[in-house]
């Protein structure tokens, strides 16, 4: 690789961390905006079904950011050669696996973990107020999120590598169905 291209692949690289950085920012300032001021007024059994839903968020985007990374590009050619619905998407998804993964899993799925943290501290304040609890609730809470998180997200993986190619195109149709048309 020559000097230029070096360069310019620096670069690139550079313009897509400070994208990711101000994306992240964003992302993480309306979303933490939304859930702790939308979770603080609601009772214990919704601000939970919020919580276990950006759990399950989290996960599911991890999920989407490993079946990229490890999907056959081969077999979305021959779909799109057939016109299979979202196999150009899918294949667009697996030419930018970097980025893709970077987004699902580090970006959104980062995102949910900090949210989910937030989100068990408020629930644990609402359940030591409505109990009165003579212990600290928001460690064992957190603890749980925590390793709830973690085994979803190792399940999702293995879960990825063995179903890359059916994973990648149903976000493929998916994104076919928003795309501009």
């Amino acid at each position: 690789m020559s000097k230029n291209q070096e360069n310019k692949k620096e670069q690139s690289n550079m313009k897509w961390v400070i994208k990711s950085f101000i994306m992240t920012f964003v992302l993480s300032l309306i979303f933490s905006y939304i859930s702790t001021n939308g979770v603080s007024n609601l009772s214990l059994f919704p601000a939970t079904l919020i919580l276990v839903l950006v759990i399950l968020l989290g996960i599911i985007f991890d999920i989407i950011g490993v079946a990229v990374t490890v999907a056959n590009e081969q077999e979305f050619h021959a779909k799109a050669t057939k016109k299979v619905e979202g196999s150009k998407d899918s294949l667009k998804l697996i030419k930018n696996a970097p980025k893709v993964a970077n987004v699902c899993a580090d970006v959104i799925g980062d995102i949910c973990g900090v949210l989910s943290g937030a989100i068990s501290a408020l629930i644990a304040i609402k359940i030591a107020a409505e109990i009165n609890l003579p212990f600290n609730i928001q460690y064992v809470l957190s603890a749980l999120v925590s390793a709830i998180t973690v085994s979803g997200k190792a399940f999702g993986k293995d879960i990825a590598n063995k179903n890359s190619t059916i994973i990648v195109h149903k976000v493929g149709i998916v994104l076919n169905k928003f795309s501009k048309k």
